[in-house]
């Protein structure tokens, strides 16, 4: 493995411009900036998606993924914590992907766990996204329940439980 030549400071100051493009996406749910992050030829790992490489792949598959349920009702992206291994160049964290609320202002959110490896020049060359889909599948259907419950549960929602949640 080679070494880093990027900072500490560096590190840092890229993620924390990662994480404003990534909230500003989620909040005007244009995914295009987020993708633009990434070096053309990026390798993003999403195990249970697969492999993407290069920006054009992951571009439709974040497009997919964000505007279609559940991803179209996460709200935001947060980090709750980070690592910086500049020896790696990499960030290592846990993202928060909390879903809308269902109608009686319960928060209900699964985690991943993130690794970024920094290019420079505010470009990632490669992200890996690791997580169990269980928790993921068990967090939307509760979800799904809660705004069945107060009658906020969109059709794409039932649709989705009808064919994920086992039922309702």
């Amino acid at each position: 493995m080679t070494s880093s030549t990027f900072s500490r400071d560096e590190l840092v100051s890229a993620f924390e411009a990662f994480e404003a493009t990534v909230d500003r996406a989620a909040q005007t749910r244009d995914w295009d900036p987020w993708v633009d992050q990434y070096t053309d030829d990026v390798v993003y790992v999403e195990h249970a998606a697969g492999t993407m490489r290069g920006r054009e792949q992951v571009r439709p598959w974040i497009w997919k993924t964000m505007e279609s349920f559940p991803g179209s009702y996460m709200t935001s992206f947060p980090a709750l914590w980070r690592v910086f291994d500049e020896p790696t160049g990499r960030v290592i964290c846990e993202l928060d992907n909390p879903m809308r609320d269902p109608g009686d202002g319960t928060i209900i959110s699964a985690t991943n766990i993130s690794i970024l490896t920094y290019a420079g020049d505010g470009l990632w060359r490669r992200q890996e996204d690791i997580y169990n889909p269980l928790r993921f599948v068990k967090a939307t259907v509760k979800w799904c329940r809660k705004a069945a419950e107060f009658g906020t549960l969109p059709d794409e929602a039932q649709q989705w439980m009808s064919q994920y949640g086992g039922g309702k």
